[in-house]
């Protein structure tokens, strides 16, 4: 019997026109020379922010500070992350982002904001309206801006990372988080030196309603101005990539309504004794719902996705019959990943979780090549994801035909969903003209139909990235 190659191969196309470019890039435009930069410019800031604060809270206010405000971090990175399970993105987006905004977008909020106040402080000779002024006009702007600029980053470098609605969530959220955090130990720490000052303790001073407000009362509420904004980024990953229009003005309109919602929070106190109960009850909470339940329902709706995208690779024979309906599960998913850790231990599930994100990654391109959406680099990405798949299939495969059979009865058309198998050949799209482009079916061990080249799907005649 012939033994299976690690993965399959390729027919390999001539090289492209940045081939060369890639290999004689200039020294700053390598890998290395950016990210380098990148840690050493959040470092720098942290280092800058970290003096700052203590310099304003002092090192007994930096220390209480820094212990209560870390108290909500772990609970939102988690729900973030929860909200990530269907594809979930590397971890170093969530740390650079969490990076960008504690360190970068707090130190840019506290220079903009204290020179933006004083300005208008010294212009108008009335200190007390300036802080009006910079906390509800001049602060959520700055603030907004600065955490938006994680996102743009993100989703301008590590676009392949970046595909929707929820990856735009959690980026935002977890930037905002980190944000939270920074300026939660500024306000934490210097309501306890104010504390020192006056003698007050208990829940009468100034410390434990500082605390109530921000981390028992609203951990979410820089979260949620910022998601705002992610949601706008992740309809912008959306769209198409001649659509140009939208790809601008979808993040900037989630931007103005997250400088919108800030605002009308930072000036809630302005609007009577209990103009802050009032905004917290009235649009805070509701919109945390209402965000809450869209993002559920996306993460519902990229499942079915899976299930539907994923049996026209198991036609070719890349993907095993039940694995549609395994991948398209997170019930399913999570007894895979448990029968691979009791028969071969940590590596085995981590294998299978990475099969998992591949197989969905796989999915989600091909919905957006369906709806015409597919970039410049659909191919080599497609072939890239089913490469990684081959890889790990003997040690997945068993795993995902066992979730298959107990995670819960499904009908036997070998979909997972009740329906009839796709027919090889079906069209992205409604596009008139549409013809055959061969997928990389295995080379050993696939379809008999067709042991070298297993169709998936044609491409449609009118995609400029057609090859």
């Amino acid at each position: 019997m012939a033994t299976c190659p690690p993965y399959p191969t390729h027919p390999t196309g001539p090289a492209g026109p940045g081939d060369g470019a890639l290999r004689h890039a200039h020294w700053w435009q390598k890998r290395w020379v950016r990210y380098g930069a990148l840690s050493t410019l959040l470092a720098l800031s942290g280092l800058v922010i970290l003096a700052l604060v203590r310099e304003q809270t002092g090192t007994e206010g930096f220390l209480v500070g820094l212990g209560l405000a870390v108290l909500p971090v772990p609970l939102l990175v988690a729900s973030f992350r929860w909200l990530d399970r269907v594809e979930p993105g590397p971890w170093r987006n969530l740390v650079f982002s969490f990076a960008w905004g504690a360190c970068a977008a707090a130190l840019i909020a506290i220079i903009a904001n204290s020179f933006a106040t004083q300005w208008i402080a010294t212009a108008t000779a009335d200190p007390s309206h300036a802080d009006t002024l910079g906390a509800t006009v001049i602060a959520p702007v700055v603030e907004e801006t600065a955490k938006a600029a994680a996102l743009l980053l993100v989703f301008l470098f590590r676009r392949q990372d970046f595909t929707g609605i929820v990856d735009g969530v959690v980026i935002a959220g977890v930037t905002a988080t980190g944000f939270a955090f920074t300026e939660n130990i500024l306000y934490l720490g210097t309501a306890f030196g104010t504390d020192q000052l006056t003698g007050d303790s208990g829940i009468a001073s100034v410390t434990a309603a500082t605390f109530f407000v921000r981390i028992i009362m609203s951990p979410f509420a820089h979260p949620l101005f910022t998601v705002l904004c992610g949601i706008g980024f992740g309809a912008a990953a959306l769209s198409g990539e001649r659509q140009h229009a939208r790809r601008v003005l979808l993040p900037l309109l989630g931007l103005l309504l997250a400088m919108g919602m800030h605002a009308m929070w930072n000036g809630s106190s302005s609007f009577g004794e209990y103009g802050f109960f009032a905004v917290y009850a009235a649009f805070m909470v509701p919109a945390f719902g209402l965000l809450t339940w869209m993002v559920i329902w996306t993460r519902q709706r990229e499942l079915r996705t899976v299930r539907e995208e994923l049996p026209a690779y198991v036609v070719a024979g890349w993907l095993s019959p039940g694995e549609p309906f395994v991948l398209g599960s997170m019930r399913a998913r999570r007894v895979a990943r448990q029968y691979a850790r009791g028969r071969g231990g940590r590596v085995a599930a981590r294998e299978v979780a990475r099969y998992e994100a591949y197989a969905t990654s796989l999915a989600f391109l091909r919905h957006r090549g369906r709806r015409g959406r597919a970039g410049a680099d659909f191919v080599g990405r497609e072939r890239e994801l089913l490469r990684e798949l081959w890889r790990r299939r003997e040690i997945a495969r068993p795993a995902l035909e066992h979730a298959a059979a107990t995670a819960q009865p499904w009908p036997g058309h070998g979909y997972g969903y009740g329906a009839s198998a796709p027919a090889p050949w079906q069209p992205y799209g409604q596009a008139p003209g549409a013809v055959q482009r061969p997928a990389y079916g295995p080379v050993y061990g696939g379809p008999a139909h067709d042991p070298a080249y297993g169709p998936v799907a044609p491409y449609p005649v009118n995609n400029p990235y057609r090859t």
